[in-house]
Formats: structure tokens, sequence, C-alpha cells
């Protein structure tokens, strides 16, 4: 019995080598895929806990750019305010001076100045903000990852935050002041030979903004330099120059101000981006048709001009004396300027063209690749 075992098996050596091989291989393989198999799952879940705490970080730095935006328009409305007094002019008249039309002319251009130039302001302000927030918020997500993993010293610690994110006072400074600067002259070309009693329609005065915006915007296109074809040419009003910042830095440069000079070079290089000249232009395009809204609210066609055609026909054939229309707009900028959530800051914050710049901004700078640039 054995014996013929033993036989059995030398003369099938080979085949049982070999299945004893593949049956080896197979375990072995098996073993292997499994490793794979768990490192591959491993890996996954990693991937997918580090993208939904990026997206939650994300999400988080949104809101954190809306109350930002949100808890600066008072500074703005009131610096506006007080660049541009019309209620000193308005109570001058209630005295009934001599030079009274003077006044009201003064009025005119002020009026119509500041309510354009809170348009400007706001929407600069949005999309700078959302800019600047996004490329720090993506540095600080980088610093929370890599220097809890790797004790990496933070690329964006609480002062080159601060430091940076108070260029924003350009904008709220000598930026605003040149700004009122252009839009004032070019309100007083388009207005201001208009006599206060003409008369003037709903698409009249959309017409007249245009043109001021024209003005503005061509008067910025126009002082750029030849490398800048591509930056939007309200830039200037929301950052200095980049050899102005440099001179202010020259002597006695820190590491923290290196850092920060970089931090806003990159901020001038997402400016000059065409993505945030479209976006920055959105935004103007709602913010300026939200404030012929809010003024069409006091064009309202009287009962008999209702029976004559439809609403809109009847709105745009009612015309008021450019007298009425400055009081008017006068007040736009308590409503384009509110901190509380108004028609106009949330019209600009829900624009779908704005979220998806923001992440892509974020995107751009919450990368690995980015800190090792």
């Amino acid at each position: 019995m054995l014996t013929s075992t033993w036989n059995f098996l030398k003369r099938h050596k080979r085949k049982f080598i070999f299945a004893g091989a593949v049956v080896g291989g197979v375990y072995i393989l098996g073993k292997y895929a499994q490793r794979k198999i768990r490192e591959l799952q491993e890996r996954e879940a990693a991937e997918y806990i580090a993208q939904a705490r990026r997206q939650f970080h994300f999400e988080s730095n949104q809101r954190t750019c809306n109350m930002t935006v949100l808890s600066m328009l008072p500074t703005l409305r009131d610096t506006i305010m007080q660049l541009l007094n019309s209620e000193s002019l308005t109570a001058l008249l209630k005295n009934k001076p001599p030079n009274k039309l003077e006044i009201w002319e003064d009025l005119k251009i002020i009026s119509f100045t500041r309510s354009i130039v809170a348009v400007y302001s706001t929407c600069m302000l949005v999309v700078l903000l959302r800019v600047q927030l996004n490329i720090i918020g993506g540095y600080i997500y980088l610093d929370n990852s890599s220097v809890s993993k790797n004790g990496m010293v933070p690329f964006a610690p609480p002062e080159v935050q601060q430091q940076y994110l108070s260029s924003i006072q350009h904008l709220l400074g000598d930026g605003l002041i040149a700004l009122i600067t252009v839009v004032k002259q070019s309100v007083q070309k388009v207005l201001g030979d208009i006599s206060l009693k003409q008369r003037i329609s709903l698409p009249e005065l959309e017409q007249h903004i245009s043109n001021i915006r024209e003005y503005v915007e061509h008067r910025a296109h126009k002082d750029q330099d030849e490398d800048s074809v591509n930056k939007s040419p309200l830039s200037c009003y929301m950052m200095p120059d980049e050899e102005n910042t440099l001179a202010e830095q020259a002597c006695g440069l820190t590491e923290q101000d290196a850092v920060t000079i970089k931090l806003l070079n990159e901020t001038r290089d997402m400016l000059e981006s065409p993505d945030f000249n479209m976006v920055l232009n959105t935004c103007l395009q709602r913010g300026f048709s939200r404030l012929l809204d809010n003024m069409a609210e006091f064009f309202r066609p009287t009962d008999q001009d209702s029976g004559q055609g439809s609403p809109v026909d009847c709105l745009s054939n009612v015309s008021l004396p450019l007298a009425k229309v400055i009081p008017i707009a006068n007040g736009q900028i308590h409503s384009i300027c509110s901190e509380t959530p108004s028609h106009f800051v949330q019209d600009l914050l829900m624009i779908e063209q704005v979220k998806e710049f923001a992440a892509n901004v974020y995107e751009a700078f919450s990368t690995p690749q980015q800190l090792q640039k």
C-alpha cells in the first residue's frame, strides 16, 4: 500500500510540484491583493476625510468673507458720506440762501457721485475680500495640515495674516479718494450742463449712468501702463502699486514683511487675471442694475398714465424734473451700504460667478504644491 502510494507520488511529482507552486502563488497573490486593497481603501478614506475637512474649511471661510463684507460696510458708508457731505448742503438750502441755485448744482454732482461711488466701492470690496480671504484661507488650511503633521513653521502666522489683510485699507482710504475724484469729474461731464428743471425718464437716467461708467472706466484704462493691459481698470483703487509697497518696505525687511509682500504680489496677480475682471464686471452690472431698480420705485406712473399701456411702458414714459431725482440719488447710499442683509449686498454675494471664482482661488492656494513654491 505504502509502496504503491510512493510510486504514484514519484510518477506525478512534477504535477504535484506545479500544483503546489500554483496554490502557493495564488495564496501569496491573494494576500498581496488583500494588502493592496486595504491600502487603497485606507488611502481613499484618508483622501475623503481630507477633502471633507477641506470643504468644511472652505465653506467656513466663505461665511467669514460674507460677515467681513457686512462688518466693513458701515465704515465704507461713513467714509463716503464724510468725503461727499451732501447733508451740509441740504441744511444750507433750508435757510433759503441767496446762492440757492449754486448749492443745488453742487448737490446734484455730489448726490450722484456718492451713489455711483457706493456701487463701485461695494462691488470692489466684495470681490477683493473674496480674493484676499481665500488666498490666506488656503495657506491657513495648508498650515493646519502640514504643521500638525510635520512640525513645520507656519507660512501664514497671525501676524502675517493681520499685516496682509490690512491692505484692504487702501480701498477705504487713498483708493476711495482717487475713485471719488474720477467719478465726480465724470458726473460733472455728463450731468453738469443738464438743467435742474429738465425732466428725465428712467431710460434716460440709465443712459446717463452708463455714460458716467464709461468715462470712469475709460479713464482708468487710460491711466494704465502698457504692461497692464489684462489688469482690471479699477484695480488701482483696490491695491497700491507694487513699487509703492516695495518702497515702503525697503528699509529693514523682516521675514514676515517678505511673506506679506509675497501674498500681496500673489493678490496683484489675481487682480490681473481675466477671471477677476469678468467677476468684477458681473458684480458691477448687477450692482448698477439694482441701483436703477431702487430708483425706479420713485418713477411710478399715476393712475392716468397706468391706463395708457403696459406697466413697463408706463414706467418708461414717466419723467421727473432733475431737481426731484437728486434726493432719490442722494439717499441710495443707505440702501447700497447697509450692514443689515440688504437686497443689494445679497445679490452680489449670491452671484454664481463670485462663488466659482472664490472656489478656484481657494483651490489654487490650498494645494501642497503652493507651499513648495
